[in-house]
């Protein structure tokens, strides 16, 4: 098993050689057969996206998936838990989650949560990993596809309450590379442990203008 560490480090170690492929450990929740894995690495592929840093051998965790700046993250990021084979609970909009769009959103693992109520969603989903084995909760700390000057907390006040490590999952669009940190546990100082976060994410540039921009995330 992988101990969390409390720093962050850049950058992250290769998933896998080339040519092989990486697989999680045994205490990561996993779900899907190969026909959904060879989708996902196909879907990849296809948008010229590569994977990178392997996940952490846990069986609950908290994931921050950003920057969030496209609804491509969205394709991107389900194909790599198919590709991985990962069982990954997210949340949403409760409006994405009605009509015929509803029973496919939960069969790739979303939770509807109503952004017009959100009191009692932090001790929801912190009740949710008090009953399960394993549970992978990926959120999107930034909270919108614009650039913001605050992060939304209920992502840290998650796993402080549950007691679980936060994973770095990140969209670096200038190398088109979706990967994973290395894991680290809350200390209780919200303030300085998301400005860590921040900083690991900094240098990881946003799309623009519908596209990726290379280096600095700027319509050219």
């Amino acid at each position: 098993m992988e101990t969390p560490d409390p720093k962050l480090t850049w950058p992250p170690r290769p998933m896998w050689p080339p040519g092989l492929m990486w697989a999680p450990g045994p205490q990561v929740p996993r779900r899907g057969g190969a026909l959904r894995a060879a989708l996902g690495r196909s879907i990849l592929r296809l948008l010229g996206w590569r994977l990178e840093g392997g996940l952490p051998d846990l069986a609950k965790f908290v994931v921050t998936a950003a920057p969030h700046s496209s609804n491509w993250d969205f394709v991107i990021g389900i194909a790599t838990v198919f590709a991985l084979r990962l069982d990954v609970r997210f949340v949403g909009k409760a409006e994405l989650f009605r009509g015929p769009l509803g029973p496919i959103m939960r069969w790739l693992g979303g939770l509807p949560v109503d952004r017009r109520r959100p009191e009692g969603v932090v001790e929801q989903l912190v009740g949710l990993f008090a009953t399960r084995e394993q549970l992978v909760l990926a959120m999107a700390p930034e909270g919108t596809r614009k650039p913001v000057d605050r992060w939304k907390s209920g992502f840290y006040r998650i796993a402080l309450g549950a007691g679980v490590p936060i994973v770095p999952g990140y969209f670096d669009n200038g190398r088109k590379r979706v990967g994973f940190g290395k894991p680290f546990r809350p200390t209780g100082d919200a303030e300085a442990d998301i400005a860590e976060l921040r900083a690991f994410y900094a240098r990881m540039p946003r799309r623009s203008g519908g596209r990726e921009d290379g280096r600095t995330g700027r319509k050219e």
